[in-house]
């Protein structure tokens, strides 16, 4: 059954830089269900990392409406039921792989020898438990992103928000990253957001939406939106 997962009304999103006014999402209505597949497209400071952090309750419109429906409340959105996957993989380097991997579940409160016996069967799911014990600074730029999927994928979330996670990659590397982010939900009711410049990317996800000056725009017809 398919369910509401987020909705939003007119949301806009309005940064004070000293007496300046920068408008960095207006009046974004949208809706994602659960097993979406959405590319978000669009220029650099066009708004798609803030439309993105709006989604994940990590910001707070100006003004305007955003609810979780199927999701609950704000504060019990991470790491249980939303997860990002940042441009950069921000693994923490004290941590190992695994116990990168482990860390949403530990901050659920999850028994640590559960914790660690989830993060070795994504690990295990996506070609990476060889490397389970090796430190971040001993990971290549991909291995490192692709760990930062795995620790977006242990918690099982309803929702996953992926701001450029490509955009550090060569194409072969992305091409194997999303591959495996694909291949791991395949079958699964998890939404999945990407914010992309990469048309390589977008074609690859069901549905294209564009962002332009903070304004979102959303197609049904993918090919028509890519211009193909």
């Amino acid at each position: 059954m398919v369910e509401m997962l987020v909705e939003a009304q007119n949301l806009r999103r309005v940064y004070q830089r000293g007496e300046n006014s920068v408008v960095a999402v207006d009046s974004a209505t949208f809706a994602i269900t659960s097993g979406a597949r959405i590319a978000l497209m669009g220029p650099s400071g066009s708004g798609k990392s803030t439309l993105l952090y709006l989604m994940g309750g990590l910001d707070t419109p100006t003004s305007g409406k955003i609810a979780w429906t199927a999701l609950g409340d704000r504060k019990s959105l991470r790491p249980q039921k939303i997860a990002f996957v940042f441009q950069m993989p921000s693994l923490l380097a004290p941590l190992n792989v695994v116990e990168n991997v482990a860390l949403p579940l530990l901050l659920g409160n999850i028994e640590p020898y559960v914790a660690r016996k989830a993060a070795m069967e994504v690990l295990e799911r996506i070609g990476l438990s060889a490397i389970a014990d090796k430190m971040p600074e001993e990971l290549s730029g991909g291995q490192a992103q692709r760990v930062a999927v795995a620790r977006a994928l242990v918690y099982r979330p309803r929702l996953i928000l992926a701001d450029e996670p490509t955009g550090q990659l060569d194409r072969s590397t992305a091409k194997l990253l999303l591959d495996v982010l694909l291949a791991t939900l395949e079958g699964t009711d998890t939404a999945l957001v990407v914010a992309t410049h990469d048309r390589a990317v977008a074609e690859r996800l069901d549905s294209l939406w564009y962002v332009r000056h903070g304004n979102l725009l959303t197609s049904s017809n993918k090919q028509l939106a890519l211009g193909n």
